[in-house]
């Protein structure tokens, strides 16, 4: 590992708005940030671009990155420092493990943003809106939390709408290109690091926001099509 990342591992340690695998953290969130404000996550957060970006625009909101790279976090940490945003937070620790950290009905919103689309089928099941997935986020989600994609891949968006069908989600927003739109709404105009690449490499941006049901998600039992075909190619 290159010294500049040590370097950040070990700062990340020090910082007060970094938790690394925190113990004891469900259902007293509002300790942390002093204050009982809804909480929303950006999961696969990398440098929490999203996570800075809707903290700067909603003060009394708690915005928390997740991710498992701390070089990338620190990047979003040193930020939040610096703006003196005391609003933000980031958990470093597996998405898979989100249970461990919040209490049912914790998080008022989730943002997943260009996260990895795990094309082979065989990953299928890695993708962050997969309902294996939405089976975990389901029970810590309060009511009338909306989960958001916002991605440059074909193939994630086309499997998140086959999703959104098959398991009886409520599609609340699908844009097929978000800067074809005549006025791109503020909260679409936050740009990742990634989503400047894909800008600047001419690719089509996409954006999916919908609601889990209230009846309890089974992710055994939900069918998709794809499950029959390879997403993006053969294994």
């Amino acid at each position: 590992m290159g010294q500049k990342k040590l370097q950040r591992f070990a700062e990340i340690e020090t910082f007060p708005n970094v938790l690394i695998y925190p113990e004891g953290m469900q259902g007293k969130w509002n300790e942390h940030f002093k204050n009982n404000h809804p909480v929303t996550l950006e999961l696969a957060c990398g440098k929490g671009d999203y996570t800075l970006g809707l903290a700067r625009m909603y003060k009394d909101q708690n915005f928390i990155g997740v991710d498992l790279k701390g070089n990338r976090i620190w990047r979003g940490a040193k930020t939040a420092i610096n703006e003196a945003l005391p609003n933000v937070a980031f958990l470093r620790t597996q998405i898979d493990k989100l249970d461990n950290y919040f209490a049912p009905g914790e998080i008022k919103d989730i943002w997943i943003t260009f996260p990895d689309p795990f094309l082979r089928k065989s990953k299928s099941k890695k993708r962050l809106t997969h309902p294996k997935f939405l089976q975990l986020f389901q029970p810590l989600l309060a009511t009338g939390a909306t989960i958001n994609l916002k991605t440059d891949s074909p193939e994630l968006y086309a499997f998140t709408q086959e999703v959104i069908a098959a398991a009886g989600l409520t599609l609340l927003e699908d844009i097929p290109d978000v800067y074809a739109l005549p006025e791109v709404p503020p909260l679409l105009k936050i740009q990742t690091y990634y989503e400047g690449m894909h800008l600047a490499d001419g690719r089509t941006i996409r954006y999916l926001r919908f609601q889990l049901p209230a009846t309890r998600l089974d992710w055994r039992s939900i069918k998709l099509p794809s499950d029959e075909a390879t997403v993006g190619g053969e294994d």
